[in-house]
């Protein structure tokens, strides 16, 4: 197998195994830890914690330990958050939130890095594009990852529905369902309540192996990557001071095309955080119960993943410009869709076409922006993925924030201002690029890794 591909492959399922548990305890958090706001709470720590970290973190702690390394340590960090829940308190579930959320900016620039690095080179040795190398990579990767979604809610399903706790949803708690729920605590009383403890500890179990697991698949089999021997040369003879590196996520937004890209970044965050916080508790759980939330997140991440890998495949003949308009088509659609949908269990099938939609769209949104920071930032890959997990951190921060203080219209109101402001801004980075390179040498240097005229200057 090829070298670059079996690292690819490595990163992925330990990833894979990592999030298997991340994306389980995430969906249940606000019904295993309804005390008190608790779960919640935990989240909007969490990810507060996450938007520090990729504010100061990444450039040093990759500069320090080498992406390989960051990505072990990194994911410790996420093993810290399920020993947390097995005592789910004040106490021990936000200090563990907070670890989680500074290892998290760290271990996605760590990735990105590598991915972008790992088919720069292979590009240069095979005599490829390194743009579809990269975009192909990133869809191995979101292919296997996104399975995750899959695995982590399939076993919490099956764990968790041996509970004998059934509760019947009558016309009355419907009526507080959908857009226009009713801002109570009985909204979450129709199926949330709390499994046995052993059903609790089992699953805890499961997720924490696949942990640890994810740990010991990267420091076995992942290689230590560099970047090419030019710049590590200069690192020699150059180190960059403390300050510099503190400095070089900020710095890097003085490109005014990393500045257009915030709030399509920030979108990312804000229709994650609405499917799986208001979409699977005012929709699913209040409708159907919290039983069949799990097998939604399943669509939802299977639908992911097969297009995740398809998206990277055809970005080299499609463009980037087409998907994005399609995940802007489907998800304005769904959007538009919930807030005119009164969820009823009649209607079965249409809670689960919702979010395959979203996953499609999904799909687009994580594995071409990911892609589109990677090749536009060649020279700064770490400030610049250190830039877009803290501008998708503060979309989390921002509707977990509000999460439980407006009904769910406005927020679908809000998220879809935000996709509307994402495509105008992301449109001005794409006419930027065609104003400055098109058919011009810097173009082709760029394509060939070369500096970008802005990249030089910081």
């Amino acid at each position: 197998m090829e070298k670059n591909l079996k690292n690819v492959l490595v990163i992925s399922f330990g990833f894979l195994l990592l999030f298997t548990a991340y994306s389980g305890l995430q969906s249940l958090q606000s019904s295993l830890n309804s005390e008190e706001g608790l779960g919640v709470a935990s989240l909007s720590v969490l990810y507060a914690a996450l938007t520090l970290s990729s504010m100061f973190l990444p450039p040093i702690i990759i500069k320090k330990l080498g992406c390989k390394w960051t990505i072990a340590a990194s994911m410790c960090c996420y093993v810290t958050y399920s020993l947390g829940n097995f005592y789910a308190s004040w106490y021990t579930l936000i200090p563990t939130s907070m670890i989680l959320g500074l290892g998290g900016a760290p271990l996605w620039s760590a990735k990105c890095t590598y991915l972008t690095i790992a088919g720069s080179l292979y590009a240069e040795k095979a005599g490829k594009n390194a743009k579809d190398i990269i975009n192909q990579y990133f869809g191995i990767f979101f292919l296997v990852f996104q399975t995750s979604g899959v695995w982590g809610n399939l076993i919490s399903s099956l764990i968790l529905s041996q509970s004998s706790n059934k509760v019947e949803i009558s016309e009355k708690d419907l009526e507080c369902c959908g857009a226009y729920n009713c801002l109570t605590d009985t909204t979450n009383s129709t199926g949330s309540e709390r499994p046995s403890n052993s059903l609790i500890y089992t699953l805890l179990g499961v997720y924490t192996a696949s942990g640890v697991l994810a740990v010991l698949l990267v420091i076995i089999f992942l290689d230590q990557i560099k970047s090419d021997q030019a710049e590590t040369e200069k690192e020699k003879l150059e180190a960059p001071s403390f300050w510099s590196t503190l400095l070089a996520t900020f710095r890097h937004l003085k490109d005014k095309r990393q500045c257009l890209l915030i709030p399509l970044t920030m979108y990312s965050g804000f229709e994650q955080a609405f499917l799986s916080g208001d979409y699977s508790k005012s929709y699913v759980t209040c409708a159907l119960g919290i039983q069949y939330v799990g097998y939604m997140m399943i669509c939802f991440a299977g639908v992911n993943s097969l297009c995740s890998l398809l998206f990277g495949k055809i970005s080299q003949f499609t463009g980037r410009k087409l998907l994005f308009a399609l995940a802007t088509v489907m998800n304005t659609g769904c959007i538009i869709a919930l807030l005119l949908w009164k969820p009823h269990p009649k209607q079965l099938a249409v809670f689960f076409v919702i979010p395959a939609l979203w996953g499609l769209s999904d799909a687009v949104w994580q594995t071409q922006t990911n892609a589109l920071y990677g090749i536009l930032f060649e020279k700064n890959k770490e400030a610049a993925f250190a830039n877009y997990r803290l501008w998708e951190s503060i979309g989390f921060v921002i509707a977990f924030a509000y999460s439980t203080k407006l009904q769910v219209y406005i927020k679908a109101y809000i998220l879809l201002s935000v996709l509307v402001l994402s495509m105008v801004t992301y449109g001005a980075v794409e006419y930027l690029e065609a104003k400055s390179s098109p058919g011009t040498p810097t173009a082709t240097k760029k394509e060939n890794g070369g500096p970008h005229p802005q990249e030089t200057r910081m």
